[in-house]
């Protein structure tokens, strides 16, 4: 009878903090979509003689992340090379952090959503250890091409954190959900963008396997440079099968550490080598920067500055009565939250809020092929709200100025001298058309007054008609009560 078995496994994610220069120089830390080789200089291609400074907004950004992780700050710290040779790793080494990190021993809650949309409530409950959080600069980037190799040293140097977990995690989904989860967190502290589009975000993922029941840790397989939840889950998957596969031909588990390659266009694993150890990589400490010293009064500063976290804010969303999914389409996107904060601060109303940000906002941007970045900003919003409020335009008509907001750019103001669509709020002049209304449709008044509420409703059409919809229809319901005499 084969043995139960039950996977193993933790991640090492690595955070490009947004930054507007890289981690030791001053060069541009947006290498995305640039010409190659030229957001560079000397320090970040190592050439001998340089001298690397430590970015101090790189710090502050690491130190809140691991705040909003739940980590112990190690006030004293220091950065270290660590040795290797990879063609697009200019000096040959790498600065890091080893014996003594920014951070270590935090925790990530995390919940498994209940529907494959993360449209329900979740499967809360799920913790994950985070073992450290320490910072190192990036390698370049290899581009493979008709037999050749190209190097593009444009991302060397950029600041990452390095966050690695404790093997809490026992699926791949419970990796995915943890994954992002820490991807909220880190952007909701604004320690980095995590765009895995532009590689701002990358994982290894380590899998082994054990009989259910042993607490030992077998030898593991280490999945390199995953940049997608979707590789995140399809190569834990395979390298799962693969390894159960193998202990039933072996009896039992690795028989060492490997380290291995996720071939996504073949959706399968290729082993690259035997795991390193840290003596393979030579640690010392980096010698041309002095320990970290960080003041107490610093840390306490910025914790205190710390925004509302992620599982805060959906509690919250949700206690607004907003949906699951609602409250988990906020967290997910910072804009579309401030958006949505600014228009509930204006209304206190969280479904009006809801109604106009994530049901029209969104639905015109997804219409027209728009990113919420690309879109209205919220004081744009907010000043289409106040329109509504104050009666300058009805509910309807704001909905075709915002999706001319979205469109043009332009400004609700703009939109409404443009299109003339001042709501008419003059009684006298709403009088007048509700007067003509009842003698032209002297049925619907006939049916009104036999109890046919419904009637009411093709009166006030025909003055919304004739007014091309600028009448203000709270006034001329009111107008057409006191005429009928009901």
């Amino acid at each position: 009878m084969s043995p139960q078995l039950e996977a193993i496994i933790g991640l090492e994610v690595h955070a490009q903090m947004n930054t507007k220069t890289k981690l030791f120089c001053g060069c541009d830390n947006d290498a995305f979509g640039k010409a190659p080789n030229t957001t560079v200089c000397p320090i970040c291609m190592g050439h001998p003689g340089t001298l690397p400074v430590p970015n101090r907004e790189a710090i502050m950004k690491a130190i809140k992340a691991s705040l909003a992780l739940k980590c112990t700050l190690n006030r004293k710290n220091h950065f270290d090379r660590k040795h290797y040779f990879y063609p697009d790793l200019p000096a040959g080494f790498q600065i890091s952090q080893y014996d003594f990190p920014l951070a270590s021993k935090g925790l990530v809650e995390y919940e498994l959503p209940s529907t494959a949309h993360g449209g329900g409530a979740g499967d809360g409950g799920r913790r994950c250890h985070i073992t450290r959080l320490h910072m190192e600069n990036d390698a370049g980037k290899l581009t493979h091409r008709a037999g050749k190799t190209l190097c593009d040293y444009n991302r060397a140097g950029t600041p990452l954190m390095e966050i690695v977990t404790e093997p809490d995690l026992r699926s791949k989904e419970e990796a995915v959900a943890f994954a992002q989860e820490l991807r909220r967190i880190l952007i909701a502290v604004d320690a980095s963008e995590a765009d895995m589009f532009k590689g701002m975000m990358r994982f290894d993922a380590s899998i082994s396997l054990r009989e259910k029941g042993d607490t030992k840790l077998n030898p593991r397989s280490e999945i390199k440079n995953l940049n997608s939840f979707k590789a995140l889950e399809r190569a834990l998957e395979y390298e799962e099968k693969r390894l159960r596969k193998q202990w039933e031909e072996d009896k039992g588990p690795l028989k060492g550490n490997i380290t291995v390659g996720w071939m996504d266009d073949e959706g399968k694993t290729r082993l690259l080598r035997e795991k390193e150890t840290a003596d393979d990589y030579r640690y010392f400490p980096e010698p041309d920067i002095p320990p970290l010293d960080l003041p107490k009064e610093l840390i306490v500063e910025l914790e205190k500055d710390l925004p509302m976290l992620p599982q805060e804010l959906k509690k919250k969303y949700l206690d607004l009565k907003l949906t699951p999914a609602e409250a988990l389409l906020l967290v997910d996107q910072p804009a579309l939250c401030e958006a949505f904060e600014a228009v509930y601060a204006k209304t206190k109303d969280a479904k009006r809020a809801s109604s106009i940000v994530l049901t029209q906002l969104l639905g015109f941007l997804n219409a027209h092929g728009k990113q919420i970045a690309g879109g209205p900003d919220r004081k744009a919003i907010v000043d289409l709200v106040s329109f509504i409020e104050d009666g300058t335009i009805s509910g309807n008509a704001a909905k075709e100025v915002l999706e001319e907001m979205v469109v043009t750019g332009k400004t609700a103001a703009a939109i409404i001298k443009e299109k003339g669509m001042q709501q008419i709020s003059d009684t006298g002049a709403i009088e007048t058309l509700v007067e003509q209304a009842i003698a032209k449709n002297p049925e619907a008044i006939e049916s009104y007054k036999k109890g046919k509420a419904a009637a009411l409703g093709a009166i006030v059409g025909w003055v919304m008609k004739e007014s091309k919809g600028q009448a203000n229809p709270k006034i001329v319901n009111e107008i057409l009560q006191k005429k009928i005499g009901m």
